[in-house]
């Protein structure tokens, strides 16, 4: 039986949903290439693409019980993709509920009420009012769209193809969307933007960027928003952010030192790692663009799934439409031939 470790080069489904091509550098969604679609559609447009248009009227008001289990998770400081996990499965579509969810667990961590969503805004602008009571301005709502459709799917992925077993196995939509959650929590997935800004800060300034990841790459430490599974060239998903990063950022001096670090970067990756083609990833610039957005670190994965949900969503219906158990095979490895004595312990007792 071959075996595959991590399923790598495995394929385990159709779909018409999203090509990503590591060779070459593409991510196709629906038919549109990502820099197509991401800059130009709102996030609605994207979702109705995707087939699941018909989502976005559920209510974006959360059930009281999921503000109970907020604030619980508040005075406990839970982290955001724990207390998004919980309240995910307490009633409310996913898609629209996201997004009240975060933010309104954010303002109970911050000892701030939440605030209710508005009927007037759009999903990318509802969300960053939430966070902080103010309408957003066109340029940070057109910002935050074009995040949320750069990532809004990606292949087979861990979090969309734990949603699809769960999908597989005839249980609820609710079920699989939070075993998505779980997914996406883990750092090798879902939770690498945030420490690849902590790197950019604590750089500082470009002088001292090559010294500081020439310690960091003899040390064995990974480069974070640096080298990606599949993506074998730069991944297209980091041209359309740094794209969205520049026009949010003209003229600040962090995007300056963001792209000194990439160059950097890149170039040490090639001297000391030659050829692994280890490219920028969407973490890089994801990182720097929801910065700029005024969004902290904490927030970062949570928004990921904000967009990604979606993404969840539009696979289940997929799998769900022409369904068939996914039960992938293992090869056993452990010891044959054993035989069991029984011990004083395990002997039955005689009365």
């Amino acid at each position: 039986m071959c075996m595959s470790q991590g399923l790598e080069g495995v394929v385990a489904a159709e779909t018409a949903i999203s090509m990503v091509d590591g060779e070459r550098g593409e991510l196709i969604i629906r038919g549109y290439a990502v820099e197509e679609l991401a800059p130009n559609a709102t996030f609605e447009e994207t979702v109705r693409i995707l087939g699941i248009g018909d989502l976005l009227d559920g209510e974006r008001e959360l059930q009281p019980i999921a503000y109970e289990v907020l604030r619980a998770a508040a005075q406990r400081k839970d982290d955001p993709m724990d207390a998004l996990r919980a309240a995910a499965g307490l009633g409310g579509a996913p898609l629209t509920t996201f997004p009240t969810i975060v933010a309104a667990y954010w303002r109970l961590l911050h000892q701030q009420e939440p605030i209710a969503p508005s009927g007037d805004l759009s999903h990318a602008a509802n969300y960053l009012y939430m966070l902080d009571g103010d309408v957003p301005s066109p340029e940070r709502v057109r910002g935050l769209e074009t995040y949320l459709n750069t990532v809004v799917d990606h292949g087979l992925n861990a979090s969309t193809f734990t949603a699809r077993v769960i999908t597989s196995t005839g249980s609820d939509l609710v079920s699989a969307i939070v075993g998505a959650v779980g997914a996406l929590k883990g750092p090798l997935h879902g939770g690498a933007p945030g420490p690849a800004l902590d790197m950019v800060f604590e750089i500082g300034e470009p002088s001292r960027a090559e010294a500081f990841l020439r310690r960091k790459i003899e040390s064995g430490e990974r480069l974070m928003g640096f080298g990606h599974r599949v993506y074998k060239v730069r991944d297209p998903r980091a041209d359309v952010l740094a794209a969205a990063a520049e026009r949010l950022l003209a003229g600040n001096p962090l995007y300056d030192l963001a792209k000194s670090v990439e160059h950097t970067a890149i170039c040490l990756l090639e001297e000391y790692k030659p050829g692994r083609r280890l490219q920028t990833n969407v973490e890089f610039y994801t990182a720097l663009l929801l910065h700029g957005l005024g969004l902290e670190t904490a927030l970062f994965t949570p928004t990921f799934a904000i967009s990604r949900v979606a993404g969840w969503i539009a696979h289940c219906v997929e799998q769900k439409a022409a369904n068939r158990l996914i039960r992938p095979q293992s090869v056993y490895v452990g010891p044959r031939g054993l035989r069991w004595t029984a011990t004083r312990e395990t002997a039955p007792r005689i009365l």
